[in-house]
């Protein structure tokens, strides 16, 4: 039986969803990092996987001053970042902890 990357939590607050919908706003996903106070683990869940997409971002970026490939890279991690970005808000309102491929895996390092 394959293993599921989703899990169904109970009803979270209105705060942290909120937060958790941050986790995938760009720059946005620090705001869950500085202000989870109450340490919910559905909430750091999200902010490490906003996290890791946020940091691909930004070395999609400096992609741009590799020649000839730069521009594909770019365009390519921008189409990805923007549709998991979806995923992970639609996970969250719908109170799930799906982990994104890829970058999910990563994010447990964090």
């Amino acid at each position: 039986m394959a293993k599921r990357n989703w899990l169904v939590t109970k009803q979270k607050s209105p705060k942290a969803q909120l937060l958790a919908i941050f986790s995938y706003l760009g720059v946005l996903c620090l705001v869950p990092v500085l202000f989870n106070k109450e340490g919910d683990e559905y909430v750091h869940f999200h902010s490490r996987q906003g996290l890791v997409l946020w940091i691909w971002g930004v070395l999609a970026i400096f992609s741009l001053y590799i020649p000839v490939l730069g521009g594909f890279i770019f365009s390519f991690s921008v189409l990805v970042i923007s549709l998991y970005s979806v995923a992970g808000v639609i996970s969250v309102l719908f109170t799930r902890a799906w982990r994104l491929p890829f970058v999910g895996h990563v994010s447990a390092y964090l």
